[in-house]
């Protein structure tokens, strides 16, 4: 299963569907998960960062760790998820502007934004210090430039909406700390490359099928 897994995330990057935060967080409530959406994706991205996209099977049973396998709801939300580390695995490959973290739409209430973005973080820093690190990958994790992102992020995890700043303020910090989350996790990215295999950070060929 996991060596599959991690085969469907790779081949399907064609075929990935974008997922909306609201959905996925509705769908892991359903099956039970122990995580939210912003959390679980924060999750994806440290993991893709630091292992690489062979860590899709190891993410998506952590964040299904639990739940039970014969209700229809885990189907559903597993497929979710798959979709989700696809594109964002894509993302993250080709270094562009698409990469994105997964937050509620502008439609949702500021302190609901806000503090999704706070446990988007607490994902991505659950990731860092769960996983066992070599020396070499310490010393990194601990120098500039990452050591800097790991110190914003939990100052970021702390973040409210202030009781007088007006919905213009808030929507301007809101959305430049999201686009310097967005070039960190980038940067981090690329820090990294040397701790993850070659190939994985090999996009497939366009003539690649999932059989």
């Amino acid at each position: 299963m996991p060596a599959l897994l991690t085969n469907f995330c790779i081949q399907s990057t064609h075929m990935e569907q974008p997922i909306d935060h609201n959905e996925l967080d509705a769908s892991l409530r359903r099956c039970g998960s122990n995580w939210n959406a912003s959390q679980a994706h924060g999750l994806l991205c440290s993991r893709l960062t630091v292992i690489g996209v062979e860590s899709a099977s190891m993410w998506v049973a952590q964040v299904l760790a639990g739940t039970d396998p014969d209700n229809p709801a885990q189907s559903e939300c597993e497929a979710m998820l798959v979709s989700l580390c696809s594109l964002t695995w894509r993302h993250l490959v080709e270094g562009q502007s698409e990469f994105n973290l997964l937050l509620p739409d502008e439609e949702d209430s500021a302190e609901f934004r806000v503090a999704a973005m706070g446990y988007w973080c607490e994902g991505f820093l659950h990731g860092l210090v769960t996983e066992k690190h070599s020396e070499k990958l310490k010393k990194r994790l601990a120098a500039e430039p990452l050591a800097d992102i790991i110190k914003d992020m939990l100052e970021i995890t702390r973040v409210t909406v202030g009781d007088d700043a007006t919905d213009d303020d808030d929507e301007s910090a809101f959305t430049e700390l999201v686009e310097y989350l967005r070039v960190a996790v980038q940067l981090a990215y690329e820090e990294l490359v040397e701790f993850r295999a070659p190939s994985e950070d090999s996009l497939p060929d366009d003539t690649d099928t999932l059989h």
